[in-house]
């Protein structure tokens, strides 16, 4: 029996990086996909992959601090497969990286209304279809960085994703009567487009693998597997975590 046999998930930043790691994988447990994020292109080469090979995924591209775009992802779902399981709240940005005394206001809003606002926009129109089917469960794309580790000029993004960490444990409890689980993923250093901005050369990519007690930075492909995890039953008393998949960052203090 495949995990997500015919439950119907939304996935923000579906284009690339974890999201699209996790369409893939989802789709090959059986679910049946509604896909987000900006980029059309790579967002239809992502759901036209998983239609190759006999998958269900339907793109919808669109911009996730736009409140009209978080219902049009529950509507799609509702449309084309008739309601909604699980939420994936995976979008995120590392910002404008800077000391906290030179960032702008506008990049600080900016970072927030992607990682955090974003997320609270989806689950609002999540959730209470999630409801109507007798419960599933949400997920937020958190990180270790301001949770377990601080990093310097990385302030907005901390914020912002640890945000996520504790909006997902009072929706837990908001939502627990109704079977909504809500949980937040953590994961380590991931070999993405969005990693590799940060670092961007050998020496930093060096430091972050030192980070982690596994020496080396996770695979989209393994955070998706946690991320897996979250939305299936196989997490069926698992709510309101800050779930950590970090390659053991969080306990690792090597120089």
């Amino acid at each position: 029996m495949m995990l997500l046999q015919d439950k119907v998930v939304i996935i923000t930043g579906a284009s690339s990086g974890i999201g699209a790691a996790s369409a893939r994988l989802f789709a090959a447990e059986g679910a049946k996909l509604v896909l987000g994020a900006r980029n059309a292109d790579r967002l239809d080469a992502v759901a036209g992959e998983i239609t190759a090979t006999g998958g269900e995924a339907f793109a919808l591209a669109g911009d996730v601090c736009d409140e009209a775009f978080a219902k049009a992802l529950v509507n799609a779902a509702i449309g084309e497969y008739g309601g909604l399981d699980v939420g994936f709240n995976n979008a995120g940005t590392l910002g404008s990286p800077g000391a906290l005394v030179d960032i702008e206001q506008n990049d600080w809003d900016q970072t927030l209304r992607t990682n955090l606002t974003s997320a609270m926009l989806g689950a609002k129109y999540q959730m209470p279809e999630i409801a109507r089917r007798g419960g599933g469960s949400v997920i937020f794309t958190s990180t270790f960085v301001g949770h377990t580790i601080g990093l310097p000029g990385m302030t907005a993004y901390a914020a912002s994703k640890m945000g996520l960490i504790g909006m997902a444990q009072c929706l837990a409890v908001e939502y627990g009567g109704a079977h909504v689980r809500v949980n937040a993923l953590l994961p380590g250093g991931t070999d993405t487009p969005m990693a590799a901005s940060y670092a961007n050369d050998p020496e930093a990519r060096a430091m972050v693998e030192k980070f982690h007690a596994l020496g080396r930075m996770a695979e989209p492909e393994e955070n998706a597997r946690a991320a897996l995890f979250l939305a299936s039953d196989q997490s069926s008393f698992v709510t309101g975590t800050a779930m950590l998949a970090d390659g053991g960052n969080s306990i690792c203090k090597a120089a």
